[in-house]
Protein backbone atom coordinates (compact mmCIF):
# COMPACT_ATOMS: atom_id res chain seq x y z
CA UNK A 1 0.00 0.00 0.00
CA UNK A 2 3.12 2.47 0.81
CA UNK A 3 4.31 1.64 -2.42
CA UNK A 4 0.90 2.78 -4.25
CA UNK A 5 0.97 5.97 -2.34
CA UNK A 6 4.07 6.80 -2.95
CA UNK A 7 3.61 5.96 -6.88
CA UNK A 8 0.24 8.28 -6.68
CA UNK A 9 1.80 11.29 -4.66
CA UNK A 10 4.79 11.13 -7.32
CA UNK A 11 2.46 11.19 -10.32
CA UNK A 12 0.62 14.53 -8.42
CA UNK A 13 3.29 16.35 -7.78
CA UNK A 14 5.04 15.63 -11.30
CA UNK A 15 1.81 16.97 -12.40
CA UNK A 16 1.30 19.67 -9.76
CA UNK A 17 4.94 20.90 -10.52
CA UNK A 18 4.74 20.89 -14.42
CA UNK A 19 5.40 24.07 -16.35
CA UNK A 20 2.97 25.86 -18.17
CA UNK A 21 5.27 27.18 -21.01
CA UNK A 22 6.56 24.81 -24.11
CA UNK A 23 9.72 25.71 -26.20
CA UNK A 24 10.34 24.70 -29.64
CA UNK A 25 14.30 25.26 -30.30
CA UNK A 26 15.83 24.99 -33.88
CA UNK A 27 19.42 25.49 -35.02
CA UNK A 28 20.33 26.51 -38.64
CA UNK A 29 16.75 26.27 -39.81
CA UNK A 30 15.71 27.50 -42.80
CA UNK A 31 12.22 28.14 -44.15
CA UNK A 32 11.40 29.55 -47.43
CA UNK A 33 8.17 32.20 -48.14
CA UNK A 34 4.91 30.42 -46.20
CA UNK A 35 7.02 27.43 -45.03
CA UNK A 36 5.83 25.91 -41.83
CA UNK A 37 6.99 23.28 -39.57
CA UNK A 38 4.50 21.52 -37.71
CA UNK A 39 5.44 22.28 -34.14
CA UNK A 40 2.48 20.56 -32.03
CA UNK A 41 0.22 18.32 -33.54
CA UNK A 42 -3.44 18.67 -32.57
CA UNK A 43 -4.02 17.51 -29.24
CA UNK A 44 -0.18 17.65 -28.52
CA UNK A 45 -0.67 20.62 -25.75
CA UNK A 46 -3.37 21.13 -23.38
CA UNK A 47 -3.78 24.37 -21.37
CA UNK A 48 -4.75 27.99 -22.69
CA UNK A 49 -2.06 29.67 -24.84
CA UNK A 50 -1.78 33.35 -23.67
CA UNK A 51 1.71 34.51 -25.52
CA UNK A 52 4.90 34.05 -27.03
CA UNK A 53 8.22 34.81 -26.54
CA UNK A 54 10.84 34.70 -28.83
CA UNK A 55 15.34 34.63 -28.93
CA UNK A 56 16.15 34.03 -32.28
CA UNK A 57 18.54 35.01 -34.73
CA UNK A 58 18.53 35.48 -38.23
CA UNK A 59 21.52 33.99 -39.64
CA UNK A 60 20.83 34.28 -43.61
CA UNK A 61 18.35 35.89 -45.33
CA UNK A 62 17.50 35.93 -49.14
CA UNK A 63 15.16 38.26 -50.64
CA UNK A 64 14.59 40.63 -47.60
CA UNK A 65 13.40 37.94 -45.29
CA UNK A 66 13.72 39.91 -41.70
CA UNK A 67 14.62 38.24 -38.35
CA UNK A 68 10.78 38.96 -36.93
CA UNK A 69 9.39 37.38 -39.97
CA UNK A 70 9.81 34.16 -37.77
CA UNK A 71 6.67 33.54 -37.48
CA UNK A 72 3.86 31.05 -34.84
CA UNK A 73 0.47 30.51 -36.59
CA UNK A 74 -2.09 28.30 -34.77
CA UNK A 75 -4.18 26.54 -37.41
CA UNK A 76 -5.74 23.34 -38.07
CA UNK A 77 -4.21 20.59 -40.72
CA UNK A 78 -3.95 20.99 -43.17
CA UNK A 79 -2.08 24.14 -43.46
CA UNK A 80 -4.21 27.00 -44.96
CA UNK A 81 -4.57 30.60 -44.63
CA UNK A 82 -7.52 31.86 -42.13
CA UNK A 83 -6.35 30.21 -38.66
CA UNK A 84 -6.75 31.25 -35.00
CA UNK A 85 -3.62 33.29 -34.33
CA UNK A 86 -0.55 34.30 -36.43
CA UNK A 87 2.41 36.44 -34.17
CA UNK A 88 4.93 37.58 -36.12
CA UNK A 89 5.59 37.68 -40.05
CA UNK A 90 5.22 40.28 -43.03
CA UNK A 91 2.92 38.85 -44.60
CA UNK A 92 -1.33 38.29 -43.75
CA UNK A 93 -2.21 35.21 -43.11
CA UNK A 94 -5.83 36.51 -41.99
CA UNK A 95 -5.69 34.61 -38.41
CA UNK A 96 -8.95 35.54 -35.90
CA UNK A 97 -5.76 37.71 -34.32
CA UNK A 98 -2.82 39.01 -35.04
CA UNK A 99 0.49 40.26 -32.95
CA UNK A 100 3.98 41.36 -34.23
CA UNK A 101 7.00 40.80 -32.53
CA UNK A 102 8.40 43.95 -31.05
CA UNK A 103 12.00 44.07 -32.62
CA UNK A 104 13.78 42.31 -35.15
CA UNK A 105 12.90 44.25 -38.39
CA UNK A 106 15.87 44.20 -40.32
CA UNK A 107 17.25 41.48 -42.85
CA UNK A 108 21.37 41.88 -41.65
CA UNK A 109 22.40 38.44 -40.87
CA UNK A 110 23.00 38.41 -36.97
CA UNK A 111 19.78 40.52 -36.59
CA UNK A 112 17.73 39.13 -33.48
CA UNK A 113 14.67 38.85 -32.52
CA UNK A 114 13.91 38.54 -28.46
CA UNK A 115 10.66 39.89 -26.64
CA UNK A 116 7.54 38.73 -25.49
CA UNK A 117 3.98 39.07 -26.79
CA UNK A 118 0.74 38.48 -24.55
CA UNK A 119 -2.59 37.62 -26.38
CA UNK A 120 -6.10 39.73 -26.02
CA UNK A 121 -7.76 36.58 -26.18
CA UNK A 122 -6.06 32.96 -25.34
CA UNK A 123 -5.87 29.97 -27.93
CA UNK A 124 -7.47 27.17 -25.96
CA UNK A 125 -4.99 24.44 -26.79
CA UNK A 126 -7.14 21.57 -24.65
CA UNK A 127 -8.72 18.67 -27.04
CA UNK A 128 -8.34 21.15 -29.95
CA UNK A 129 -7.81 20.35 -33.80
CA UNK A 130 -5.57 23.03 -34.28
CA UNK A 131 -1.46 22.53 -34.21
CA UNK A 132 0.76 24.85 -34.08
CA UNK A 133 3.04 25.86 -37.02
CA UNK A 134 6.24 27.86 -36.80
CA UNK A 135 7.75 29.37 -40.01
CA UNK A 136 8.86 32.06 -42.35
CA UNK A 137 5.98 34.20 -42.02
CA UNK A 138 7.26 36.77 -45.67
CA UNK A 139 5.51 35.18 -48.26
CA UNK A 140 7.37 37.26 -50.99
CA UNK A 141 8.51 34.78 -53.86
CA UNK A 142 12.05 33.33 -53.37
CA UNK A 143 12.46 34.38 -49.30
CA UNK A 144 13.93 32.53 -47.31
CA UNK A 145 15.68 32.66 -43.64
CA UNK A 146 17.80 30.96 -41.70
CA UNK A 147 17.43 31.15 -37.84
CA UNK A 148 18.52 29.68 -35.16
CA UNK A 149 16.72 30.20 -31.72
CA UNK A 150 13.61 29.01 -30.14
CA UNK A 151 9.98 30.22 -29.22
CA UNK A 152 8.30 29.57 -26.05
CA UNK A 153 4.33 28.84 -25.91
CA UNK A 154 3.19 30.44 -22.64
CA UNK A 155 0.28 28.70 -20.71
CA UNK A 156 0.37 25.43 -22.43
CA UNK A 157 1.75 21.78 -21.30
CA UNK A 158 2.40 19.21 -23.38
CA UNK A 159 0.09 16.13 -23.44
CA UNK A 160 2.05 12.89 -22.33
CA UNK A 161 2.08 10.13 -24.55
CA UNK A 162 -0.15 7.36 -23.83
CA UNK A 163 2.96 5.51 -23.66
CA UNK A 164 4.49 7.50 -21.01
CA UNK A 165 1.30 7.04 -18.64
CA UNK A 166 1.44 3.74 -19.36
CA UNK A 167 5.27 3.54 -17.78
CA UNK A 168 4.19 4.86 -14.75
CA UNK A 169 1.18 2.74 -14.68
CA UNK A 170 3.47 -0.33 -14.71
CA UNK A 171 5.96 1.04 -12.74
CA UNK A 172 3.68 1.59 -9.58
CA UNK A 173 1.84 -2.15 -10.25
CA UNK A 174 5.83 -3.25 -10.35
CA UNK A 175 6.40 -1.92 -6.75
CA UNK A 176 3.84 -2.88 -5.79
CA UNK A 177 4.09 -6.73 -6.17
CA UNK A 178 7.63 -6.46 -4.66
CA UNK A 179 6.24 -6.88 -1.17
Amino acid sequence: MKTFVLGASLVAIVGATASADVTFSFTNQTWTGFNFSEAYAAGSLSGTMTGASINATLNASVAYTYADDLCVYIAGTPLATGGALQCGGYSNLSAGQRYFWPNGGSSVPGTTSIGTVTFATGVDMTGSSNSVWIGNGYGAAGTSGTFTGSITLHGVNAVPAPGAIALLGLAGLAGRRRR
